[in-house]
This record gives structure tokens, sequence and C-alpha cells, in this order.
């Protein structure tokens, strides 16, 4: 995918070309990413059953409300620096690391699980791209994914405790 944006697009920026073009990579991947798994957060707070049902119903719809939130600040992120940001649906497919969930049913035990999976995946992508931004002078974007990683670890930790909650019950 390019990302160098058509002149009209082209944002001026003190990076360079090869700096925006990596940055902006890495950005759209966690765009792509964040999305991606906003959705199977929301499958997961639609398709819930059984006695956990409002804890994690409320828990999940609030995950995925962290998730969409983060999307537009990483998006406007890429344009300022002159590039452009995804466009489609097929082109989120084609970026997203995250694996959809197209189950008919799933456990709400293993919801938390694999959502818990797809966070830790998260903060570690989130982590390599806080120091892409650094390692190519953006330090902007390097604050910017700092919050988004707290909030990535702060779902990590809750999904690891109701797992670890749930199996020992």
């Amino acid at each position: 995918m390019t990302t160098f944006a058509p002149t009209m697009l082209a944002t001026p920026t003190d990076l360079s070309a090869k700096e925006v073009q990596i940055i902006s990579q890495s950005l759209n991947a966690l765009i792509a990413d964040a999305l991606a798994l906003y959705i199977k957060t929301k499958n997961y707070h639609w398709h819930l059953y059984g006695a956990s049902f409002k804890e994690l119903h409320e828990l999940f719809d609030t995950h995925a409300e962290q998730l969409l939130e983060s999307v537009d600040p990483l998006a406007e992120r890429v344009r300022k620096l002159g590039a452009t940001t995804l466009h489609s649906i097929s082109q989120i497919a084609k970026l997203q690391q995250i694996k959809d969930d197209e189950d008919d049913l799933v456990k709400p035990l293993e919801m938390v699980k694999r959502l818990l999976s797809d966070n830790q995946y998260m903060a570690r992508c989130q982590r390599t791209a806080i120091s892409v931004c650094e390692e190519n002078n953006d330090t902007v974007s390097s604050d910017i994914l700092q919050s988004y990683l707290d909030q990535t670890e702060r779902r990590v930790w809750f999904l690891f405790e109701i797992a670890q909650g749930k199996a020992h019950q």
C-alpha cells in the first residue's frame, strides 16, 4: 500500500519522505488492527450469554469504544504527516493481523481468552510503533501511542484477571 498522498493531500512536514512512509505504514497497520479488534469485541458484546453476561457485556462495550476512539486520531496523524490512511474495508483486511472470528457460538471464557490474546498482540504492536516513531523523529505520534498503549495494557489486565478468576472457579 502506498502511503504517499496526492499533491492536493500532501500536508507539508519537516520529516523526510522515508520517515513519513515508515511511520504511516506503522500507524495504518495499527488502525487496521484496531478496527478488526473493535468488530471482534462488538461481536462478543452482542453474542454473550450466561451468568457473567452483564459484567462482560459492559466491559466489552467499554473496550470496543476505546478501540474505535483510537482510530480517528491515528488516521488524522497520518494525514498531518502528509500521507494517506485507509480507504476501504478491503484495505483493512489486507493490513489487519488480528484474526476475524466468525464462529457461531463462543463460550464467554473463550471470548475473554481470545480478546486477551488479541490485546496482548496490540500492545506489542503499539510498543513497536512507538519505537518506529521515535527512531524516525516523530515524538508526537509516539506520545499519542503511549496513551493507547496504556489503555491496551489496562484491557489486558482486566481480561487476564477475569480469565484467572474463571479458571479457578
